[in-house]
């Protein structure tokens, strides 16, 4: 006679890794809802079941006496609704899942040493309570630097007295567009452009920044950043037209749905992160990896041909003085380290969605590029944001293997289960945002595809396209501003941070971000100023002797009064190589290319 049990009860194999392995997993899915025992110990209270029932797959057995093996026992246990309805209703689905299932246990020392090289010998449940808490920190700093930064810039770039105000912006986008202006340039700046106002926005994004860095009302203060972000980079014209700005928009966007509503985040009674938000920040990581190594190698002769590196450094926009030694060593190792790039940023990404240990080796390859890129060039806080991401592919389990038993916090976590309403409202907004960033994505990489541009969602900067240096620049030109009073002796004025005086080495600036810096960077391959619109704006602040504007540079060589008359050249710059600096004690060599622009005064 058959014993009774109170409650569905999983018999498995004890003798076996692989089924202990995968039992422990599913005791943190189904909590107390499931009794679990090896059939070693309870077989005898069984006897209608055949012991080679028992040997050969797991046995569930429900409190009605009812009996259940193999896959069907594995999908009824797991309560996998949707695994359950295609068993029973997909024609040939059971009957495949149960080959699977016996393949799998023919062969379980084979899948043993696999499971135990790509998860380890750790059999707790994959949780990232720990994982989140790091990243909302990391996320809340990047806020930090990039309100900060932009903050003491922001009214000499598009102040009242600025180059590029924000209300001379706004009032053309209105004249020009009218109502749809609003949608077009998602802005708090519509109520209020004034410099106070300006001044309060990254005020409020630098407090927000803390109180999300201190745990306190994760998602409101994420909701805010972002709006506060947004805000800024609408109006902020070619200086805020950079990639790893709308990255940290879309990162912080779906960081609003990641972080635990609640009124502090702390590792009491911690929920566990929504997995659908997880894999769309995953999914960001992805796209923009991968979008980055699939634009080089499809846009760029100099990629393919492994030559980039050749000139890579001295031609990006602000070279730090690792990025000059760098320029120094051989052509051979500049194209295995094409070689790696490509490898790193077309491969790997595929390990985000592999299991951990595999993952982790991803996120080690992800993570080493990014630190080998900030090593020789500033790009503002786009290195230390893509970290930040990166860290979301390491578990609890690694993490406690990785750190110290002092810095690894204890943590117990509860199963939030919101209500069906907001299960339901979050689901539509995953898909929307997984359907659209695929179409995006899709558009980027197959070209010649017929999908919806979408360009209805582009303003809000939340689904993006990504890839950095797809068109290699194989020469530097420089933009040199001069002025004087006389057209007859001339001054340059020198920037903070872009090469000018040769025996100036090239500094470290990141991850704060001169964004005027950069943008002459981009005026000077534009050729002549009026490819350029604002440059003009600029030489006009300079004749004004605008204090803002003046603010940007280095040094002001009319410090009395402004020059009658401002011009710009143009060189072409070049790395010195290891003799000529030891000699000369200079960093760059340059050769005059022309005019950039002639002598003009407000005249």
């Amino acid at each position: 006679m058959q014993s009774q049990v109170s409650k569905p009860l999983l018999v498995y194999d004890n003798d076996c890794d692989f089924c202990r392995y995968w039992i422990a997993q599913w005791q943190h899915v189904t909590q107390d809802r499931i009794d679990y025992a090896p059939y070693q110990e309870v077989a005898q209270q069984f006897p209608e079941i055949p012991l080679s029932a028992f040997q050969s797959s797991v046995q569930l057995i429900l409190d009605n006496g009812q009996v259940f093996s193999g896959a069907e026992a594995v999908s009824r246990a797991l309560n996998n609704r949707f695994f359950f309805w295609c068993y029973y209703n997909l024609p040939g689905f059971g009957r495949f899942s149960e080959a699977v299932y016996r393949f799998v246990a023919k062969y379980r020392p084979f899948f043993s040493v696999m499971t135990r090289w790509l998860w380890g010998t750790h059999t707790e449940r994959t949780t990232f309570v720990f994982s989140r808490w790091i990243f909302l920190r990391g996320l809340g700093c990047i806020y930090l630097i990039a309100f900060i930064s932009l903050w003491v810039q922001i009214q000499g770039l598009v102040g009242s007295n600025g180059i590029l105000p924000v209300s001379d912006y706004l009032a053309a986008v209105h004249q020009q567009i009218g109502a749809k202006g609003y949608h077009l340039v998602p802005t708090f700046f519509w109520f209020n452009s004034t410099d106070l106002f300006l001044h309060l926005i990254c005020a409020g994004g630098v407090i927000l920044s803390l109180v999300l860095i201190t745990g306190f009302f994760p998602t409101i203060s994420l909701i805010g950043l972002w709006g506060f972000y947004l805000s800024l980079v609408a109006v902020g014209q070619v200086f805020l037209s950079f990639q790893w700005d709308v990255l940290l928009l879309e990162a912080g966007f779906l960081a609003i749905f990641f972080a635990p509503f609640k009124i502090r985040d702390t590792f009491t009674r911690a929920s566990e992160p929504s997995a659908a938000s997880l894999f769309l920040l995953r999914w960001l990581l992805f796209r923009l990896m991968f979008a980055s190594g699939f634009v080089k190698l499809a846009s760029d002769e100099v990629w393919r041909n492994l030559t980039a590196l050749n000139f890579h450094y001295e031609t990006q926009p602000l070279p730090t003085w690792i990025g000059w030694y760098a320029h120094q060593l051989p052509e051979w190792f500049h194209k295995i380290s094409v070689i790696g790039m490509f490898v790193i940023e077309l491969g790997v990404p595929f390990l985000i969605f592999a299991p951990r240990r595999l993952r982790t080796v991803g996120c080690i390859g992800l993570v080493g590029l990014q630190v080998l890129i900030l090593l020789t060039g500033n790009y503002c806080f786009f290195n230390l944001l893509t970290i930040v991401l990166c860290l979301l592919l390491i578990d609890d389990v690694t993490w406690k293997s990785l750190l110290p038993k002092r810095f690894m916090p204890r943590f117990d976590t509860v199963k939030f289960s919101p209500r069906r309403i907001s299960k339901i409202c979050f689901a539509a907004v995953a898909i929307i945002l997984f359907l659209t960033s695929s179409i995006i994505f899709g558009r980027q990489l197959f070209r010649e595809a017929k999908l919806p541009e979408l360009a209805w969602i582009r303003p809000f900067g939340s689904v993006n396209t990504y890839g950095l240096f797809a068109d290699m620049t194989e020469s530097r030109p420089e933009i040199i501003v001069e002025g004087s009073n006389d057209r007859i002796t001339w001054k340059a004025y020198e920037f903070k941070w872009k090469p000018g005086r040769l025996d100036r080495a090239p500094g470290w600036v990141a991850p704060h971000q001169p964004r005027l810096d950069w943008q002459m960077w981009f005026a000077a391959l534009q050729g002549n100023y009026r490819n350029t619109p604002w440059f003009l704006d600029f030489m006009g602040a300079l004749l004004q002797g605008k204090a803002e504007v003046l603010q940007l540079l280095a040094e002001n060589p009319f410090p009395d009064t402004p020059p009658r008359f401002v011009r710009a050249t143009l060189y072409d710059y070049h790395f010195t190589d290891i003799a000529t600096k030891r000699s000369e004690g200079t960093w760059w060599y340059r050769e005059r290319i022309g005019i950039y622009c002639p002598t003009i005064s407000l005249r």
